[in-house]
């Protein structure tokens, strides 16, 4: 069975401050149709514009990933996206009042609460996943940073950083296996921040929205109690000191290798942006928000190619079919010279793969053309057409009972001549479900890896006379 999308049950809000300006911000999920996506639409400005949350839209990657499209522009969208997506949400309208997301405790805790409060429901189309096929790569010579993604099964991830100048932080790794443990294991891990980035970020206007309390603060330096003091002041606390861990006081840690997972939490976070559920495992070394949003273009600029490119059905020749011609002779009702399947190599619920052979003794290159023989598109059409009738009859208790009649054709399209010696692999999918009797298909004929013909069909399921 396939995945099917989600989206949630019903709008939730969140608030707080943005990381960056300091300014209150009101952000709400909602429900939104299959194959939505993320999107987010800016509720303070006027015509509400609205942000498809991909990385093409992505236009500044320091501390923050900010999305832009025309002037409307929101900031700090990782740890939002990354709770989407670690409770496998696909579909989701977010409304924002203000220019970027709130940081609320520096991670994806609230938001994974408030997407279990509003509930999760299944919708009707299936799920997308963007597979990794070979090993695909993105790195940075300058600062040694790299992430690879290898073919998996499903999505996991494992995350290494390190800071050699840093007293307490030089080496960390953190590793998921599935988001079903993106909950437990990740949402909660908050962002953090080296001692010696604090004033230069508040000098610059970064952090207005930044506390003690949505952020680890690492010392990565010795420091005077003088010092200690005036950041006590910056942040108008009474006092702060330096734990033994080498972090300041103002927070525990949920794990000891918490800035770790929250890198990992920024990737999954990142790679949302792809516009696709992904299986494979990722490796990624010294991450940041610059090389993930790299990584996902590469990601992004795969999932368009294959778009773009449908891969033929495999067509192994010593493999039992599934549907001999003696076996597709009691389910459809042509016969030679007009049976145009010679067998059916796959078949599931809503696909089927039919082969034709095709030699220089079909009766119809007599005519279709004596010195140079090419097989006739309608007959193209009908081999495709034969193909969705056993899909639909295959079906039924009693196939030999009733027949397809095809009621409509659209998008018919002829891309290559189909020649003697050629092998024609038909591909049929159910479009719809079937709904009193009415089929719709959509069908492909390929030689080789070519697409040769392709179009869309209605067909009538009808009960044979007696």
């Amino acid at each position: 069975m396939a995945d099917k999308q989600r989206t949630i049950s019903k709008p939730v809000t969140l608030q707080g401050p943005g990381l960056h300006t300091g300014v209150n911000v009101k952000l709400t999920l909602n429900p939104a149709e299959d194959n939505y996506g993320y999107r987010i639409r800016r509720t303070d400005m006027e015509g509400q514009p609205v942000i498809k949350a991909l990385v093409d839209n992505v236009v500044y990657t320091q501390r923050g990933t900010v999305i832009q499209e025309g002037e409307a522009k929101v900031s700090t969208i990782e740890h939002c996206l990354a709770a989407l997506r670690g409770l496998g949400v696909d579909n989701c309208l977010i409304d924002v009042d203000g220019p970027e997301a709130p940081i609320l405790d520096g991670s994806s805790k609230f938001y994974v609460a408030a997407i279990k409060e509003a509930g999760i429901k299944e919708q009707s189309a299936d799920r997308e996943y963007f597979e990794v096929r070979e090993k695909m790569m993105v790195e940075d010579p300058e600062t040694g940073s790299y992430i690879i993604a290898l073919p998996d099964s499903g999505f996991s991830a494992q995350i290494m950083i390190s800071f050699d100048k840093s007293l307490h932080l030089a080496n960390q790794f953190a590793t998921i296996e599935s988001l079903d443990a993106f909950d437990d294991e990740i949402s909660m891990c908050r962002t953090f921040v080296f001692l010696h980035e604090l004033e230069p970020l508040l000098k610059n206007n970064l952090i207005k929205g930044g506390d003690l309390d949505n952020a680890i603060i690492i010392i990565d330096k010795p420091v005077t109690q003088e010092e200690l003091d005036h950041l006590a002041t910056l942040f108008n606390k009474p006092k702060v000191e330096v734990k033994p861990t080498g972090i300041l006081n103002n927070l525990d840690l949920h794990f000891t290798n918490e800035p770790a997972r929250h890198k990992l939490l920024d990737v999954i976070g990142d790679l949302a942006l792809c516009g696709s559920p992904i299986k494979g495992r990722i490796i990624a070394s010294k991450p940041g928000h610059k090389i993930n949003a790299e990584f996902t273009k590469l990601l992004r600029k795969e999932i368009r190619k294959r778009q773009l490119k449908i891969d033929a059905p495999v067509y192994d020749p010593n493999k039992e079919p599934v549907y001999d011609i003696n076996q597709i002779k009691k389910l459809l009702p042509h016969r030679p010279p007009f049976l145009l399947v010679d067998k059916v190599i796959e078949l599931q619920d809503k696909v089927i793969v039919g082969v034709k052979n095709v030699t220089m003794n079909e009766p119809f290159f007599v005519g279709h053309f004596p010195d140079e023989p090419v097989m006739p598109g309608v007959l193209l059409v009908e081999a495709m057409a034969q193909c969705g009738g056993i899909l639909v009859l295959g079906q039924l208790d009693d196939p030999h009972t009733y027949s397809t009649y095809f009621l409509k054709q659209d998008n018919i399209k002829f891309r290559k001549k189909v020649v003697p010696g050629d092998t024609v692999i038909f591909k049929l999918e159910l479009m719809t479900e079937i709904r009193r009797g009415v089929a719709n298909m959509k069908g492909l004929a390929f030689v080789g890896d070519t697409i040769v013909a392709e179009g869309e069909f209605m067909a009538q399921i009808a009960k044979n006379k007696e």
